[in-house]
């Protein structure tokens, strides 16, 4: 690449950079107290997370590294504390500020794939559901209908307890982040597809998606290429939102026993297992993965609701 065309290619970036800080969004987001301090807790757990390998004592997934001479020790600043176990450590020798790393690792992943997965099918069954009409449109919205008439976390019950009955006895732990992520999705699509089919109505009416069609425009490029951009505002909203939940709902499942394996903790293994020594004194084996948990949702609802009225055009 020669000299100019770098020049040109840095001055394009810069451009952009200036009109995102001269935007509505940027200017809303610089106002919003809660926004800023949602975002930065945010970006510290996730960025603490991915580091867990650098930030943490020891691989508490490596039973080799347990020892159970420090198992029940006291955070550091207790008489009994001992370094590095700063957070003190579970009845198996466990550090828990390692586990708490790890496992925010898993239910991190575990919520974005599964939003991910979920805005996907969402956004095509909700895309053809409201370009189409007609029986297409009935039978995916029975469909809906049925799983919005069954709680979203008996769902996430049912398909995760199936999925791991179908699957071999040595492939279960292995499998269970991808069987949460599939239980999440089947209760959570519903709601993408009901709000882009609604817009899609909408859409197809005007008379941009009328003169597509009358240029013999195919119908696959129509809802991807003009109707697909003007849904994109609710489904960011819901994204986000939707994000926090799923965490918790893996972090329900993993706590009622059908999510993530006690060699694999993720936030929700961890708080199963520490509520079982919750009155015999050590308090920390479940405290402190309860605070990581609420941080990690209570930052993102933060984001979310700054990021559905900074969207919401009556507000503006």
């Amino acid at each position: 690449m020669t000299d100019q065309a770098q020049e040109t290619l840095s001055t394009a970036k810069i451009g952009r950079l200036a009109r995102w800080r001269q935007s509505d969004l940027w200017w809303s987001f610089t106002r919003s107290p809660s926004a800023i301090a949602g975002a930065l807790i945010l970006t510290i757990l996730i960025l603490a997370a991915l580091a867990a390998p650098l930030l943490s004592p020891q691989n508490p997934f490596d039973p080799a590294q347990l020892d159970l001479w420090n198992s029940e020790l006291p955070p550091i600043w207790q008489a009994d504390g001992q370094w590095p176990f700063i957070l003190g450590t579970d009845t198996q020798g466990r550090d828990m500020l390692s586990a708490i790393l790890y496992g925010s690792r898993i239910s991190i992943l575990i919520g974005v794939c599964s939003v991910i997965l979920s805005l996907t099918v969402g956004l095509s069954l909700g895309l053809v559901a409201g370009y189409f009409g007609g029986i297409v449109d009935n039978v995916l919205m029975r469909i809906g209908d049925v799983l919005l008439s069954i709680p979203t976390i008996l769902i996430a019950i049912l398909v995760s307890a199936v999925a791991r009955q179908m699957l071999p006895p040595e492939l279960r732990d292995v499998g269970s982040a991808a069987v949460l992520v599939l239980a999440i999705t089947l209760s959570a699509w519903v709601q993408y597809a009901r709000t882009v089919r609604a817009q899609t109505i909408v859409e197809r009416g005007k008379e941009y998606v009328q003169a597509a069609r009358l240029l013999k425009t195919p119908a696959r490029r129509i809802m991807l290429n003009h109707i697909l951009p003007n849904t994109l505002t609710p489904i960011m909203v819901a994204a986000t939102l939707n994000f926090g939940m799923a965490i918790l709902t893996e972090a329900t499942l993993s706590f009622l026993g059908i999510g993530m394996p006690p060699s694999q903790p993720s936030l929700g293994t961890l708080i199963r297992l520490g509520n079982q020594f919750l009155f015999s004194g050590v308090w920390w084996v479940v405290l402190f993965p309860v605070l990581q948990l609420c941080l990690l949702v209570v930052s993102v609802n933060l984001l979310g609701d700054w990021l559905r009225d900074a969207l919401n055009p009556k507000l503006r």
